[in-house]
This record gives C-alpha cells, sequence and structure tokens, in this order.
C-alpha cells in the first residue's frame, strides 16, 4: 500500500521535473504548476508528514491564533511563535530607517503594548476575515461560527465554508491569504466531516506541510465540536510553487522514506471551539526524519 505522504513526495519530485520556471514576487525565483490535489483520511493516521520534521506545536499555535481571530505578532510571541515577525520588521525598518535586529524588534513588541500596536498588526489577514469580516454597514460577519451553526442545523448544506479573500482589504493586508478558502461536507451514513481547503499560492517546501496539518486540525475539531467523526480532508493548489533556492533540501527530503503517521490525542472537549491551547494536544507516535532549515522569501 502506498503511503499517503508519497503524495506530497511525488509533489516535489514534479515540481523539480516539470515545473515552470518563473520570476515571482519575492525575487528568488520559483518552479511552478497551476492546479494540484492531496487527499488524506484522517482515519488512517493524522496528516504530520514524516520525511522531514514538521514543527506541529508552532504549527497548531498559529491556526488556534486564526481561529481566535487575532491579527497582532504580539500574541503569536508571547507563545515563542516567530514565523509572521518578518513582514512587520521589515515595514518598521522602511518607515524608521532603524536597522534593528530581529530579537530586538520581538521583545520591544512583546514587552511594549503600544509599540505591538503600531509596529505588531498585520492588517486584517486570516483570523480578522474569518471571525470579523467587515460589512459596508459596519458590521462584522463571525464566518467560523457561521460553519458551526450549519454543521449543527442545516449538515447537508452547500454553504458550509469561510474565505479569507476579502478584496475591498487586501492592500491593507500584510500578506494576502494563501490558503483562502475552507469548505467543509458531512457524510450523513458514516457521521463524518470532511474538509477542503483551496490554496491560492502554495509554499511546497515550507509551508504546504503546515497547511495540510492544521486543516486536518481543523477538521478534526469542527467534527468534535459538531458531533461527527473526523473523515476526509482535501487540499487543492493552485499556484503550487517551489522556491529555487529550496531545490536541493527537496532533494534530500524525496530521498527519505516515509514513516507512519502519528495519532492526534485530544486531552478535552473545549466549551467551544474557540477555548482550545496548545497543551489540549498531543501526537502519538511521531517519529520523523530529521528537519531540513530552508530560508524563508518574504
Amino acid at each position: 500500500m502506498v503511503h499517503p505522504e508519497q503524495q506530497y513526495l511525488d509533489l516535489l519530485q514534479q515540481l523539480i521535473e516539470h515545473g515552470d520556471e518563473r520570476v515571482d514576487r519575492t525575487g528568488v525565483g520559483t518552479r511552478a504548476i497551476f492546479g494540484h490535489q492531496m487527499r488524506f483520511d484522517l482515519a488512517e493516521g493524522f496528516p504530520v508528514f514524516t520525511t522531514k520534521r514538521v514543527y506541529w506545536k508552532t504549527a497548531f499555535k498559529e491556526i488556534l491564533w486564526m481561529l481566535s481571530g487575532g491579527s497582532n505578532i504580539r500574541e503569536l510571541l508571547q507563545q515563542n511563535v516567530r514565523i509572521w515577525t518578518d513582514w512587520p520588521l521589515k515595514k518598521y525598518r522602511d518607515a524608521t530607517g532603524e536597522n534593528i535586529s530581529q530579537d530586538d524588534f520581538e521583545q520591544r513588541i512583546v514587552s511594549d503594548e503600544d509599540f505591538a500596536r503600531q509596529w505588531g498588526d498585520l492588517g486584517p489577514v486570516y483570523g480578522k476575515q474569518w471571525r470579523h469580516w467587515r460589512t459596508e454597514d459596519g458590521q462584522e460577519i463571525d464566518q467560523v461560527q457561521f460553519v458551526i451553526d450549519q454543521l449543527k442545523t442545516n449538515p447537508t448544506g452547500r454553504r458550509i465554508l469561510w474565505d479569507g479573500w476579502n478584496v475591498a482589504e487586501l492592500d491593507k493586508m500584510a500578506l494576502p491569504p494563501c490558503h483562502k478558502h475552507y469548505q467543509f461536507f458531512v457524510k450523513p451514513e458514516s457521521n463524518t466531516l470532511c474538509g477542503g481547503l483551496v490554496q491560492r499560492s502554495a509554499d511546497s517546501f515550507l509551508g504546504l506541510a503546515w497547511n495540510i496539518s492544521n486543516l486536518a486540525l481543523v477538521t478534526t475539531l469542527l467534527a468534535q465540536q459538531t458531533g461527527y467523526k473526523p473523515g476526509e480532508i482535501v487540499w487543492f493548489g493552485l499556484d503550487v510553487h517551489l522556491y529555487l533556492n529550496h531545490i536541493e533540501q527537496a532533494k534530500m527530503q524525496i530521498a527519505r522514506e516515509p514513516r507512519a503517521f502519528p495519532t492526534l490525542l485530544i486531552r478535552r472537549q473545549a466549551d467551544s471551539l474557540f477555548d482550545y491551547s496548545i497543551d489540549d494536544f498531543d501526537l502519538e507516535g511521531y517519529d520523523p526524519h530529521p528537519a531540513i532549515s530552508a530560508p524563508v522569501a518574504v
């Protein structure tokens, strides 16, 4: 039986061999394809990839922050999550001319609430759109709560989704949403919940493993909160790319054999989807190959 992670390794190989070489926004350059799909059955293990270590706690902290509606890096830095610092740090350096180190910038964000409010805000990114989508008349829409309500009251609906691509606010975001559209599907006969993600832009070496594991986590938590069993997750990538300075790292990963997926342990059922913390989770049996480092393109 083919290991489900082989889908991902085959994607990396496809990008190396057949991706179109393109100049991208960052100036680094990519090899890219347009349109790709991967599917994972959550009953067969939790899809945290094993051919390199995925720092799943950091990934989970990020998605929980998004589900909370957060949009300031202070909330992440207080949990030692540094993955969003590059954007506000660049903005601060450009605006002030101060060549502050990342460590010093992050320390100021954590220790100075006013400084964080001015320089740590990312604009109306993911969580802001998911939980506080602003309407023309100044009201707010909680798209995630809408999904929860629909799963409970209208489980066969075709509008059980949330989206982050708010055209009117893209220019205010530090980074427009890459994983932009989430949709959910109930299978009544098996009482299972499936989750789908449409990703407009996928950094295949650094980001995609996080996107898959976070989709699996969100689907599992929604299932727990609404009375279903976790089913299948489906990932749809559109501009799927591999940065040119990640090719050698990807080749190293492709050469490794996948290991058994772990089991997600949830220590409690929280009062709501928005009341989980990282301490509620563990991965039993996660035995990955060593991490492979690669630079982030900003």
